[in-house]
């Protein structure tokens, strides 16, 4: 039987510890269920995910300057040509593939500021793509939200229509799609697939506490009281790590995105204390490993939830998103969110000592929500061998046949 050709495709290597998590999720299950499979990437950081990962990648924009704001003549004129161009590789990228997996990630979702000529237009490329060239294109265990921009949301629902399969991180997800009128009727929904990574030994260090931040400015409809919103995410967040210092609490500070430093960069120089430090984690495997360390965890990053809830650690989420509250209430903790808009730093603290006096419990809840959830992330890679990977699983069934 000839090798089964598997694309990968988002915005992968490009410094979100999330997305990446999920790639890694992804590859694990195909080495397992598919080791015949020949795999690569179109994604935003190729040389990162080739020396990570071990498989050839390719540029998801021809335009290397596509994130960037183009105010001049000529970059306005390159971001142009580069759409047309983009059509036209990334048609090519997706006939050379039997399948094309986009690995979790909320690429159905502006719950953060995103224009729809950037993702939004490049995973339409690719979904119309793969329905024109008879590719098969799965949206694996994706996140979706109500989206404000019409531009953005047709692309988004023609995206979602187009895709030959389609399965969500939680139900608000689905919700969102049908309510933007694609039939959901066969999507199924099940725990983000980064839950699927092993979890790290429990080896706490006494009194810790990882506060994980981000340069936070709110979301796509926020964008004329940006500034605003991220001051006083910051300032809240601040506050609540110089309260636990005056306590004499270690604190650890986490990101999870290459951009995020800032955030992390602000907060030492306002605290100015040793006992404030940064984490230099790499992935998530690192991020979890630091929240398995910590007594507690207060996080916004979703994907820094997903660590230490995955860790077993007892966590306050500063949810920027529904998908977080959705997160939070399915582990059990669903009294610990705090809203990142509008950080009350004396609120969070009584939330915070809440927190820690049902530690115990807590962790017990944990450990049997995580059972529950890699069961149903097993359920899910054997319904997505069903669906995308037919004749392999009859062979498989075949050869298991006494």
């Amino acid at each position: 039987m000839s090798a089964v050709r598997v694309g990968v495709f988002g915005l992968l290597g490009s410094g979100n510890l999330g997305n990446d998590g999920s790639l890694e999720a992804v590859l694990g299950y195909l080495r397992a269920a598919h080791p015949e499979a020949v795999v690569d990437a179109l994604c935003g950081g190729p040389e990162v995910v080739t020396a990570r990962y071990g498989i050839p990648a390719t540029r998801l924009h021809w335009y290397r300057g596509e994130y960037r704001t183009a105010s001049r003549a000529g970059a306005i004129a390159g971001k142009g040509l580069g759409k047309l161009v983009d059509a036209v590789r990334t048609a090519a990228w997706v006939r050379r593939h039997d399948v094309v997996i986009v690995p979790g990630m909320g690429v159905l979702e502006a719950t953060l500021p995103l224009r729809p000529w950037g993702f939004p237009y490049a995973l339409f490329l690719l979904c119309a793509s793969g329905r024109l060239l008879g590719t098969k294109v799965a949206l694996v265990g994706v996140g979706a939200a109500p989206i404000g921009s019409r531009p953005t949301r047709a692309l988004v629902r023609w995206s979602a229509r187009l895709a030959a399969h389609r399965s969500y991180r939680d139900t608000l997800s689905r919700d969102a799609m049908r309510a933007m009128g694609v039939d959901t009727t066969r999507d199924e929904v099940h725990p983000d697939l980064a839950f699927a990574l092993p979890a790290p030994p429990a080896d706490t260090s006494p009194g810790l506490v990882c506060v994980g931040v981000m340069d936070f400015h709110g979301g796509d409809d926020d964008r004329a009281r940006a500034e605003e919103i991220h001051r006083r995410y910051l300032g809240g967040v601040t506050r609540f790590v110089r309260a636990l210092v005056e306590e004499g609490r270690p604190v650890r500070l986490l990101t999870g995105d290459a951009c995020d430093t800032a955030v992390v960069e602000a907060i030492l120089d306002a605290v100015d204390s040793p006992l404030v430090t940064a984490a230099g984690a790499a992935s998530l495997a690192d991020l979890m490993k630091e929240a398995a360390a910590a007594d507690s965890v207060v996080a916004t990053r979703y994907h820094n939830l997903v660590c230490a809830l995955k860790a077993g650690t007892p966590t306050l989420a500063l949810g920027y998103a529904a998908k977080s509250e959705a997160l939070m209430a399915r582990m059990g903790l669903a009294a610990y969110c705090h809203p990142a808009r509008e950080v009350d730093a004396d609120r969070l603290l009584e939330q915070f000592r809440s927190l820690e006096k049902r530690s115990a419990e807590l962790r017990r809840t944990l450990a049997e929500r995580n059972r529950v959830t890699t069961d149903r992330l097993d359920r899910q890679f054997t319904a997505l061998t069903a669906a995308l990977f037919p004749e392999t699983d009859r062979t498989h069934a075949v050869r298991e046949t006494p």
